[in-house]
């Protein structure tokens, strides 16, 4: 079936520029908007129930009535600049003006294109309708933040408004020309980047990155407080140019060693001095990087897959190429392609886990020794099930396809990761079309059941499975109007944001909600499900006014969360105690209004956010020809002491 058509003020489609397309998925047509929009409460409360029970068990996976669509939402009223807020650029590359679903879907409209959803829910999208199922929109660049608005599409105080609205008024009558004249100049380049940051200081002497699965809790916690929360820009990287002709290219994937903070760039990856940013090494690549796991092996070695040349308009390049990349030396280990019958396969994602590097992809799949590179195993194929991919860290876990479009079925396989066979399976019901990985060990998958989250996060239930036996464990309803997680279950299967697991616990994001009172603010909280119960345990983190939490992954038993800040103040990143829930600043960003300008656009749903050891380092996951700004950064690092 025919794609919806993409909304406006988005860059055109390339073909290979972004993730892979599947062809050979149909595509669903988007549900109709209803004729008559619900009516919300008088009164409605702050917030998710935190009390709620899970689905009943019966039919797991079972496919769910949709949700119904929200109706389409007033016009976007003039945005100016107010008293004490900051200037609004035009939107560039990193993050949308209106949110975006993860890589490439149709973005969410901001503030005032929504419609109030009932009962406290988060605002729903407006101007484009409802959203289409997750995944089935063309992929596309996301485009950069506006630094003016509150983090999340916040509402904003009424008397900001009415004088944001009196100063367009003036700059109408003055003349665009004169607001024009003074932010274009040379000398407001200082007060757009955030430059000027101290970088000097000690490395960190903990090791970051590690498995990243984020699953069972080993050991004691390393992140502690330091004794000045403040943090100062430790350095930037500018985004990259694209070759003429190109619109976007993938440039996803960062790590973080004991050492080495690594990013990926249009055809190389570059591993900087965590606390200085100075290059330590560059590793040169044909072609820019299609994937990447967030895996990191003990002795520093982590698995890509990128492109055997530079994509151009006549020849976009297959990801045929996985790679194992030495973080501490700087260079390739191996590279190995695959074949499915006489055609090269190309891959959609890949991860490490056993010692193994395994690939997969519509297509086909291959693992690999991860020390010699030697092929160790490849799934069975046949015309009715393919492996779609993998989730690695402490086990290897694949997300097995099988059946046709209309009947499909997905195995989730325990694997042995040296030879390929099926240690423990769980298959969930007909009519769930993709599945996410999101801990291996306890083995968590989510699902968007029957389409039903209705918010393009690819969520609507998670599944707890007893990795040993294949029986499930726990189904957790999660409904996509009243927690913030997001996984892309269609392309790169273990990459969820807004959700961590450990302590045999589900730590995720509730969506932002009104914080209640005559406050115009909002903010949302991080809360805990039991993985063997499948209930809310009570525990809740708050953000606090204004701010947004997201949970990025364990330190042994406690939980490290990102907050995004209201447009007037720096980020902060906490530790979450995993029994109490008592939060500890570990940073605080500063709040100078160049800095924000870089950081807004570093969304957590969109962007790759990397802490330990004092330094938060966020990046991009694409670069583009999109942009009107005259600096952009790929990455930004701060870092405390």
């Amino acid at each position: 079936m025919s794609q919806p058509p993409p909304p406006p003020n988005q860059p055109p489609q390339q073909p290979g520029f972004g993730p892979p397309q599947e062809p050979s998925e149909p595509q669903p047509p988007a549900p109709s908007a209803p004729a008559t929009p619900p009516t919300p409460p008088a009164q409605p409360p702050a917030g998710p129930d935190l009390n709620k029970a899970p689905q009943p068990q019966p039919g797991y996976g079972y496919p769910q009535a949709p949700g119904t669509p929200p109706p389409a939402a007033p016009p976007t009223p003039p945005q100016g600049p107010g008293y004490g807020y900051p200037q609004q650029p035009p939107a560039g590359y990193g993050y949308p003006a209106q949110q975006p679903g993860p890589y490439g879907q149709p973005p969410q409209p901001g503030p005032y294109g929504q419609q109030p959803g009932p009962y406290g829910q988060p605002q729903q999208p407006g101007p484009y309708g409802q959203q289409p199922p997750y995944g089935y929109a063309q992929p596309t660049v996301p485009m950069q933040a506006q630094p003016g608005q509150p983090g999340g599409g916040r509402k904003i105080n009424a008397q900001v408004a009415i004088i944001v609205s009196a100063v367009v008024a003036i700059a109408l009558i003055v003349g665009g020309g004169v607001w024009y004249a003074n932010s274009s100049g040379k000398d407001d380049d200082k007060q757009t980047t955030a430059e000027g940051g101290d970088t000097k200081g000690g490395e960190g002497d903990g090791k970051e990155g590690g498995s990243g699965d984020g699953g069972a809790t080993t050991g004691e916690a390393k992140e502690k407080a330091p004794a000045a929360t403040g943090s100062k820009v430790l350095f930037q990287v500018p985004s990259p140019k694209v070759p003429k002709g190109v619109t976007t290219i993938s440039i996803a994937g960062s790590w973080l060693t004991d050492s080495v903070y690594a990013k990926s760039g249009l055809s190389e990856i570059t591993g900087y001095d965590r606390r200085t940013g100075t290059k330590k090494w560059t590793l040169d690549l044909p072609g820019p990087v299609c994937a990447a796991t967030p895996h990191i092996t003990e002795d520093d070695k982590t698995a890509i897959v990128h492109k055997p040349a530079m994509p151009s308009k006549t020849d976009p390049q297959a990801c045929t190429e996985v790679a194992v990349v030495d973080l501490a030396a700087g260079s390739k280990v191996w590279t190995k392609t695959a074949k499915s019958g006489t055609m090269p396969v190309s891959f959609n994602n890949v991860t490490i886990g056993g010692g193994t590097v395994a690939a997969g992809s519509t297509s086909g799949g291959a693992a690999w020794d991860l020390a010699t590179g030697d092929e160790r195993w490849a799934p069975k194929t046949s015309d009715s099930c393919y492996d779609a991919g993998y989730g690695g860290g402490a086990k290897l876990v694949a997300v097995r396809k099988c059946g046709s479009y209309d009947q499909r079925q997905l195995h989730i396989q325990n694997v042995d990761p040296k030879s390929g066979d099926i240690l423990a399976e769980y298959k969930m019901d007909e009519g769930i079309e993709y599945a996410a990985v999101v801990s291996t060990d306890p083995l968590v998958v989510a699902a968007d059941v029957g389409d039903s989250a209705g918010d393009g996060s690819g969520i609507s239930d998670f599944f707890s499975i007893d990795n040993k036996t294949g029986k499930l464990r726990a189904r957790l309803s999660a409904p996509g109007d009243e927690f913030a997680a997001r996984c892309d279950a269609i392309y790169k299967v273990e990459n969820c944001t807004g959700v961590t697991v450990g302590n045999d616990r589900l730590y995720i994001a509730t969506e932002e909600h009104d914080s209640g009172g005559d406050s115009y603010s909002q903010t949302n909280e991080v809360v805990a499900f039991d993985l063997a119960t499948g209930k809310q345990t009570g525990q809740r983190a708050d953000a606090g006014e204004n701010y947004e939490i997201f949970p990025l992954r364990m330190d042994g038993p406690n939980v490290i969360a990102y907050k995004r800040p209201p447009y007037d103040k720096g980020g902060q990143v906490v530790s979450i105690d995993g029994e109490s829930f008592k939060e500890t600043v570990l940073m605080e960003n500063p709040s100078t209004e160049a800095v924000r300008d870089v950081e807004s656009r570093m969304s957590p749903d969109y962007s790759e956010i990397q802490f330990g050891q004092g330094g938060l380092y966020m990046s991009s996951v694409y670069a583009s020809d999109f942009t009107s700004r005259e600096k952009e950064y790929s990455v930004i690092a701060f870092g405390t002491g």
